[in-house]
Order: C-alpha cells, then structure tokens, then sequence
C-alpha cells in the first residue's frame, strides 16, 4: 500500500512521511514533562532537535529505496559522495558565516554593542549532524523531484517554507535567547525568512554541482555559523538580527537569479 502511493506521489509521501516522524520523534522527548502540564527544561528541549533528525534522512532513504530500488540507493550514495566539483563550489560555503558576521557587525555599530558576534567555536559540531543527515532528504530526495515538476526556484521556495515549517517543535531551543517567550512567532517568521533563502542558495549550489555532499556541507556552514556567532541577547534583538540577516541573504539569491537566471538548470534525478 505504501509503495504504490509513493509511486505516485513521491513528493507528497515524503514530506507526510518526514514530518511525522520528525514531530512524533520530538513529541516522544517532551511526552512526559509535556503531558504533566510542566514547562520544558532547556536541555530536555535542546534533544528535541537532534531526535527530529530522523525524519528527512529516514524518509530520504526508504522512499529512495521503494521507488527506484539499489540503483536508486547507489545514486543517492555517488551524489553524498560526489567531492569533485568546481572550486566556485565550495567557495560558496563561505556565504552563511561571512553574512553573519556582516549583519552583527553592522548591528553592532548601529544599534547596540551587544550585537558584537560569540565565538562559541565548538557550536560548529552542532551544524554536523543537522547537515549531514537532513540534506539526505531535502536535498538528495526531495528537490530533485519538485524541481523537475515545478522548476528550480519556485521548488526551492516551496522546499524553503516547509523546511522552515519542519522546525516549529524546535522553534523555543533554536537560538541563543532560547526559549522566546512571547516573541516566538516574530522570531519563527524571522527564522523562516532567513532559512528560505538559504534553501534557495543551497538548490542553486546543488543544480550546479549535483552533488549532495556540496549540499551538507552547505548546511553544515550555515547552522555552524549561527550557532558560532549567534550573540546571547534578548529574543526581541535576535529576532531583528535574524530579519536582517535574512535580508542578506534574500539580496545573494535576488544577485544569483539575475547573473543565472529563474532556471539555475535543473538537477539530475535517479530514475
């Protein structure tokens, strides 16, 4: 029953199939102090993101396995294996941290010296595992498939906004004001703004190197910079900091669309 529907809806199983295993698995952390009516210990709900991991690579593989089998499998293996590109590539990688420090800096001179960037370097380990085990899904699964149906940047948008919508169990242990109180939803808009766009800069890197392994690393680079440099300040300044920041970024995707256009080519897919 579940192969003929992911047959004919490989992207619809996927997102269904990735967010209720991410939810249910975060829903699993919180059950006990959750149903007890008690607030959430912080470090109880910092093990709320690491669990919602298995969602997109759990659903990443098996549907790559029931729809296109061992040679779906191998495919999906050479593009996370896939390190020799062109070098323009990897120098993408340096967007996220280098944006980062542009917006606090900025900040820092105009608004208030408590914007200066942390240098919590050891942060950079948080971004591993977030890189290596989502883009199985988002990226090795998931893009190819919209963007072969929908286009390059209207699928990266569409994959942006329900990436950012993935995130909502973590949203109070995201950032280094954790949890946000009443400034949740501005923070999570903010939050979102920003990480549509990095979905969008990551698509474009991988139309142009078909490589997943070019898309982890990506990921890997933005969350290990927010986490790195990320000020502790108030919830409401790190909202604002998170708004510019996506500013930034959405002025590089605006920069990448009118040097390559709407339809950055679309990337290769298993058959």
């Amino acid at each position: 029953m579940i192969r003929p529907f992911a047959r004919r809806n490989p992207i619809s199983a996927y997102f269904l199939l990735t967010f209720l295993i991410s939810w249910a698995a975060a829903l699993a952390v919180v059950t006990r102090t959750f149903f007890h009516g008690q607030p959430i210990p912080k470090t109880l709900g910092l093990l709320v993101f690491p669990a919602m991991l298995l969602g997109p690579s759990v659903s990443g593989i098996l549907l790559t396995a029931l729809i296109d089998g061992r040679a779906g499998l191998r495919d999906l293996l050479s593009r996370m294996c896939k390190w020799k590109v062109a070098p323009h590539w990897y120098a993408v990688l340096l967007i996220p941290p280098a944006l980062v420090l542009a917006t606090l800096f900025l900040l820092r001179l105009t608004i208030s010296g408590r914007f200066s960037p942390n240098n919590f370097y050891i942060g950079i380990l948080f971004g591993i595992p977030a890189g290596i085990f989502e883009e199985i899904g988002w990226t090795g699964f998931a893009y190819p498939r919209m963007a072969s149906h929908w286009g390059v940047l209207k699928s990266a948008i569409v994959l942006g906004i329900l990436w950012s919508l993935w995130h909502l169990p973590a949203v109070n242990f995201l950032g280094a004001s954790a949890p946000h109180g009443p400034n949740w939803l501005p923070f999570f808009l903010a939050f979102g703004f920003a990480m549509t766009a990095m979905r969008v800069l990551i698509c474009w890197q991988y139309s142009g190197s078909k490589s997943v392994l070019l898309a982890q690393l990506m990921h890997i680079s933005s969350t290990g910079a927010l986490v790195v440099f990320s000020p502790p300040v108030s919830s409401a300044r790190e909202t604002l900091w998170y708004a510019v920041y996506g500013c930034a970024l959405w002025l590089i995707v605006v920069l990448v669309v009118r040097i390559a256009g709407t339809g950055f080519s679309v990337p290769a897919q298993s058959e």
